[in-house]
């Protein structure tokens, strides 16, 4: 499992990479903006010159934009892959949807409400459907965020680095109840997940 990439990385490492570009070119602009009210104005230019293009400016802008747009793009796509390939041998957990909760569903059939308990450091696919409207499972912490949609079966996984409790939500207005219909991964050891898995009641 050492060789596993958490998705959140590099979900954080394109946000970071797009929002740092967007603020060294809004200072970049900025500057240039108030270099040329300065060193332009009418008071020393009252005549404006007409300048017409420059081939090489012209031709270094268009290739550092789309070098920066596709650099851009490989980061989102690597975080979206990231995202969506599933690592072999993942623990698979089944997630439905409903108003107002959400159900979660064990493969040796144990069922719990707004609980999702997973042992740290192992990789966890969400099935994810509804029973009846839209909802939208969102899980903060992992970067998870999917539709729940009836007669769709999608997916979502995660793999926590650090025991504890991570908030969950839906995120698609999905009625009078939508705002209650909230939940929390419990990542604990494998030990205690194993004695809670078979387990009759809750904790």
């Amino acid at each position: 499992m050492n060789d596993i990439i958490n998705p959140v990385a590099l979900v954080d490492r394109s946000f970071y990479f797009i929002i740092g570009f967007s603020f060294v070119f809004l200072f970049a602009i900025i500057f240039v903006m108030i270099f040329f009210v300065i060193r332009y104005r009418r008071s020393i230019h009252p005549v404006p010159a007409d300048i017409r293009g420059n081939v090489w400016l012209e031709i270094a802008w268009i290739f550092i934009s789309a070098f920066i747009a596709l650099a851009m793009f490989v980061s989102g796509w690597q975080a979206y892959t990231g995202l969506r390939d599933v690592p072999e041998g993942a623990m698979e957990i089944e997630v439905m949807g409903q108003s107002f909760s959400w159900i979660v569903l064990y493969a040796n059939g144990k069922e719990v409400e707004n609980e999702i308990v997973v042992p740290v450091n192992t990789p966890v696919k969400l099935n994810i459907t509804s029973l009846d409207v839209i909802h939208s499972l969102f899980i903060p912490a992992f970067r998870v965020k999917v539709d729940a949609v009836q007669g769709l079966n999608t997916y979502a996984w995660f793999i926590a680095e650090k025991k504890g409790e991570y908030f969950f939500q839906c995120t698609e207005f999905c009625g009078i109840g939508h705002a209650d219909m909230t939940g929390v991964v419990r990542v604990v050891s494998r030990e205690k997940y194993d004695e809670w898995i078979n387990k009759e009641d809750d904790w």
